[in-house]
C-alpha cells in the first residue's frame, strides 16, 4: 500500500519497507506514473534503492536469505520506464545506457549485475531483464516522440551500437 510518512509505495500494507516491484504499477494500469505518489514512489526508490550508477535493488530488508543481493535489470528497467512515462526523458536515457553497458560480451543479460565488481548475477541469461529492456526501449522512443526530445537515435539502435564498442 501507500504509505504517506514516507512518500511510497511500499512492501505490503501499513509496511515501510520499499520495495521495486512497485515501480510496475504504472505499467499494469493500477496508477498513472504522473500520479504524485508514484512520482514520490520513484524519487524515494531512487534515493534508497539504488547504487551508485542509479541500478536498482529490489528492496534492503532483511528477508532470512543469506547472503546479499546485486542490483537487478529488471526493477532498473521498471525505473526507465516510469522515468519515461513521467516525462524525465533525459533522465531515462542516461540509465537506458548506463545499463546496456553492462550486458554480457554476448549482448545478453543476467537477472542481477553487481556493478562494484562487474559481475553477472543470478540467472543468465535472464529473460525477463530481456523483456523489460524490449518495452523500456519502447517506452523511450514514445517518450521521446511525444515530448519532441531533441534526442534522435532510436533506443533500439543505441543498444545495437553500444554493443559493438
Amino acid at each position: 500500500g501507500y504509505n504517506p510518512a514516507i512518500g511510497a509505495f511500499t512492501q505490503s500494507y501499513g509496511d515501510s519497507t520499499l520495495d521495486a516491484s512497485n515501480l510496475v504499477l504504472p505499467l499494469v494500469g493500477f496508477i498513472p506514473a504522473d500520479d504524485p505518489r508514484m512520482r514520490s514512489t520513484v524519487d524515494r526508490i531512487m534515493e534508497k534503492l539504488t547504487d551508485e550508477h542509479g541500478f536498482v535493488y529490489r528492496y534492503i530488508s532483511d528477508d532470512g536469505l543469506a547472503g546479499s543481493e546485486g542490483t537487478f535489470g529488471l526493477c532498473t528497467f521498471w525505473l526507465v520506464d516510469n522515468l519515461a512515462l513521467q516525462g524525465r526523458i533525459a533522465e531515462a536515457r542516461s540509465l537506458f545506457e548506463r545499463l546496456l553497458t553492462y550486458a554480457g560480451r554476448l549482448g545478453l543479460f543476467s537477472e542481477e549485475i553487481d556493478t562494484r565488481n562487474n559481475v553477472a548475477l543470478g540467472n543468465y541469461p535472464q529473460a525477463f531483464t530481456h523483456i523489460a529492456l524490449i518495452n523500456s526501449a519502447a517506452n523511450l522512443r514514445k517518450a521521446e516522440i511525444r515530448n519532441n526530445s531533441e534526442h534522435h537515435t532510436d533506443p533500439v539502435i543505441a543498444a545495437i551500437h553500444l554493443q559493438k564498442l
